[in-house]
């Protein structure tokens, strides 16, 4: 091959990765620069992380805490895991064989699949779903069954989720609180999940990143019932809760049985997540009880006013019980399809979204619909606020 020669398709490219996308969410972010437009697309806080937090990293490089960590967490992250769970939810959870810190609540996403997943399995998925599930199934080789939350207050058909389920399902994805709805699932959604798991004997994987960002209902942890905690991995992390998406600090727990595998994949994948942010995250994760009701007050304040927006500049939704996610039907303001619509919003009134598309199986189920991410300063909102407000004038 000569230098002027470009490489063949079938060299360059795996198949896999022909069979999804680059991620929307982050590709919105370039969009929001480039137009200069407020990023209400990518589900990042602009404002600080807590002080202790950042105080305890600083201590921990300073302290020379800056080799590897044990590949699936140091001991006292892994320790003040397991109390946490202890005292929060009353589940036992054995810190040296039941916990893998990864890089971030996707990497752990990723190493389970990739652990617990194989050829040719089917995996349950509720839509709209976090875009990265879809992408993990393929990646394992497996097949995604996507079970819709219906619109306009995003409920689950147990008909549909029933019918879902077969002899080769191996696992389903619970995402609660949800994102891109703000759905918090009820006890009876849950009790139903955990009785078809055991009926058709199947792993329940949970995303749980935004269990402390509540504002109706209560949090409930699969794994807490009976007969699931032997079939349940649970996965969170540190980056919702503490304001520090770039810190990338995730956790899965899982019987020793799955931890295994999963720890073993993690290991291969990233070798380990920051020692130093470790040491700063166990501090994080010994906050009292007043930390998380002033983060769900603080979350509901500026809900509240994205809320306000989105009611003056006319687009339809349901208010989100959980996360700091509101996904917005606009048809009654254009009819340009979410990501042409997106892309207008961003450019003429300076305000990035999400387009529904990415968020769905086949794009046109997501055609008239946006994502809003109000993790934001309420500064921000209000002047987000006041853009969306001249936004009909543009239409």
């Amino acid at each position: 091959m000569t230098s002027t020669q470009k490489p063949s398709a079938r060299a360059a490219t795996a198949k896999r990765a022909g069979t999804f996308t680059e991620s929307v969410i982050r590709e919105m972010t370039r969009v929001s620069n480039q137009y200069g437009a407020i990023n209400l697309a990518q589900g990042f806080p602009d404002f600080p992380m807590p002080a202790p937090m950042k105080d305890a990293a600083c201590a921990a490089i300073h302290g020379d805490i800056n080799q590897y960590a044990i590949t699936w967490g140091s001991p006292a992250l892994r320790l003040a895991i397991a109390e946490k769970y202890r005292s929060w939810y009353g589940m036992t959870v054995d810190p040296e064989t039941e916990i893998t810190v990864c890089c971030g609540a996707t990497e752990a996403m990723a190493s389970v699949f990739l652990a617990l997943v194989d050829p040719g399995d089917e995996v349950i998925v509720f839509e709209p779903y976090y875009e990265n599930y879809g992408p993990d199934a393929i990646l394992a080789g497996a097949k995604p069954v996507f079970v819709p939350l219906e619109a306009p207050d995003w409920r689950m058909d147990p008909d549909k989720l029933r019918a879902a389920f077969s002899n080769k399902t191996r696992a389903i994805v619970v995402n609660t609180p949800h994102n891109p709805t703000g759905r918090v699932f009820t006890r009876e959604e849950i009790s139903l999940i955990a009785e078809l798991c055991q009926k058709w004997d199947v792993i329940a994987i949970t995303d749980e990143i935004y269990e402390h960002i509540r504002y109706a209902g209560s949090h409930h942890v699969l794994a807490t019932w009976p007969g699931m905690r032997e079939r349940t991995v649970t996965i969170s992390g540190l980056s919702k809760t503490f304001s520090c998406t770039g810190w990338r600090l995730g956790y899965a727990i899982a019987p020793a049985e799955f931890s295994s595998p999963i720890r073993k994949v993690h290991d291969f994948l990233t070798v380990g997540a920051p020692a130093p942010l470790q040491a700063a995250g166990a501090v994080g994760m010994a906050f009292d009880a007043d930390y998380y009701n002033h983060l769900a007050l603080e979350y509901r304040a500026r809900r509240d006013i994205m809320c306000s927006a989105l009611d003056e500049a006319g687009f339809k939704y349901a208010a989100p019980e959980g996360a700091y996610y509101i996904l917005a039907d606009f048809s009654e303001i254009s009819d340009l399809e979410s990501r042409e619509f997106a892309i207008w919003l961003a450019k003429e009134v300076g305000v990035a979204t999400v387009p529904g598309m990415s968020f769905y199986s086949r794009p046109e189920l997501g055609r008239s619909v946006t994502r809003f991410a109000f993790c934001k300063r309420v500064e921000t909102l209000e002047k987000a606020a006041e853009r969306l407000a001249r936004s009909q004038t543009l239409v």
